[in-house]
């Protein structure tokens, strides 16, 4: 595998709007459902999204949130999110190079989204961390990612979010919410 950088995101976002048809494919839209389901029932508190892309989630999750703070890697795919979620006063697109401190010191939700694999394991490791410093007990953590891999990944999918969940360093009651063949949703509550 030789793995995409931000450079590669930021390229993909700059020629496209939607390089991987989020807004308009079925199956994202399928996903997308599964993990607004695994966030549970409106309204939500504080929701922390890593690695917003072009937004597609993050306009889904704003409307439900009474604070969202989605945050993207690259300064493209930040301006695509600020767009998407323009009509949600209480929401905001921020750009954040992981690992890094995250926005807030605490959060009511967390959604990390197809992001795992493009991460190497050592910096994995610290948005684990990270994510479970800033996670409230009883709070909802959702992973969504893909089960195949793909080219430009630096890690395999098998088990990715197991590996994330371990290596945060907090106890979670894990929910799976939807598999198929290509992708896989769960939800942790931090205990």
């Amino acid at each position: 595998m030789s793995a995409i950088r931000l450079d590669g995101f930021a390229a993909k976002f700059a020629a496209e709007d939607d390089p991987w048809r989020t807004f308009t494919n079925r199956d994202e839209a399928i996903k997308r459902a599964a993990i607004l389901h695994g966030l549970g029932p409106a309204p939500l508190g504080r929701v922390l999204e890593l690695a917003s892309g072009n937004g597609s989630n993050s306009a889904a999750i704003a409307p439900r949130a009474r604070r969202l703070d989605a945050t993207e890697g690259t300064r493209e795919g930040t301006a695509l999110t600020a767009a998407a979620i323009r009509r949600w006063p209480r929401s905001r697109a921020l750009t954040l190079v992981l690992p890094a401190p995250l926005p807030r010191p605490v959060y009511d939700a967390v959604v990390v989204a197809e992001l795992l694999y493009y991460l190497d394991p050592a910096a994995m490791a610290a948005v684990a961390r990270a994510v479970g410093r800033v996670m409230r007990r009883g709070g909802r953590l959702v992973l969504a990612h893909h089960r195949i891999d793909f080219y430009d990944f630096a890690q395999t999918a098998a088990g990715i979010n197991q590996r994330f969940l371990a290596a945060t360093g907090v106890a979670w009651q894990v929910t799976p919410i939807r598999a198929t063949r290509r992708w896989q949703v769960l939800a942790a509550i931090r205990r």
